[in-house]
């Protein structure tokens, strides 16, 4: 799977937030009053443990954004599978740039190679089936597009990025909009053709009516691998099934055993832990 880059007007746009959102008013006071504003240095990224890389991009923007003298030379981009004490990033320029921009570029660094690391390990349980693992909308707010991401270097796929993109009746839908025939009839006539529809259902006597009613996608919700592969049985081809609810990597291998088509986890964007990232002086 090709890796495409973050759109650097997205990425510019969110790191410089952030540094406006450290840096206040004043600016890094404790820097510039114990750092000579002529001195260099040189210092590396480094992991220290094993994971997947994911933000390289923001962290080149933060040091540059920062002082755009400072020379960034990346070692392992995104996507790299790398081991502790593996060198990320060297940098070398003003100490002060260096020192300001650090907790931002460490921040972004972490939280999107955490995301990564993730996705690879249920990626990993997967390997041998036909099951895609993909993200979910939950994610953190303002930073989707970077999370969504960071599921690619993992060697995931993305879900919808937001309400725009598909059709996705949940529950709460169906019951508001009167049934699953309803729902599904009102949302083809409402759409263009090019808008493909997924429906949730968490019952497989609720399977066949979305299936008749023409669903392209159905969500199993919280089913036992029992049922999804009934769920794969009844189907018989007709629509993609995607298997959502308690996905860890204990529990995926069987899931994506079963022959779903697809698993969503929201587990890798909004509690998989930070990978631990370090950036030292040398």
């Amino acid at each position: 799977m090709s890796l495409a880059p973050m759109p650097p007007v997205i990425v510019e746009e969110a790191v410089a937030r952030a540094l406006r959102e450290d840096f206040g008013d004043a600016g890094d006071i404790t820097t510039n009053a114990t750092i000579p504003a002529d001195a260099k240095s040189k210092a590396v990224i480094a992991a220290r443990k094993p994971g997947v890389i994911a933000g390289v991009d923001a962290a080149l923007a933060a040091f540059r954004l920062v002082d755009p003298q400072t020379v960034v030379t990346v070692e392992n981009g995104d996507g790299a599978h790398v081991k502790k004490g593996d060198v990320i990033i060297k940098i070398e320029g003003a100490a002060r740039a260096i020192l300001s921009a650090e907790r931002i570029a460490l921040n972004f660094m972490c939280h999107l190679s955490g995301i990564a690391t993730a996705t690879a390990e249920l990626v990993r349980e997967a390997d041998g089936t036909n099951c895609k693992i993909v993200c979910t909308r939950k994610t953190t707010p303002g930073l989707r597009a970077f999370e969504k991401h960071a599921v690619r270097c993992g060697g995931g796929h993305n879900h919808r990025f937001g309400l725009y993109d598909a059709v996705m009746i949940k529950d709460n839908h169906i019951v508001a909009s009167g049934g699953i025939g309803k729902a599904l009839s009102a949302a083809r006539d409402a759409i263009g053709h090019m808008t493909k529809i997924e429906i949730e259902v968490d019952r497989l006597d609720q399977l066949e009516e979305a299936l008749s009613n023409g669903a392209n996608v159905v969500l199993l919700d919280n089913m036992s691998p029992d049922e999804l592969k009934k769920a794969v049985e009844i189907n018989r081809g007709r629509a993609a099934l995607e298997a959502s609810g308690n996905v860890t990597a204990k529990s995926v291998r069987a899931i994506a055993a079963t022959g779903v088509d697809v698993i969503s986890s929201g587990w890798i964007t909004h509690s998989a832990p930070n990978l631990d990232l370090g950036l030292d002086f040398i």
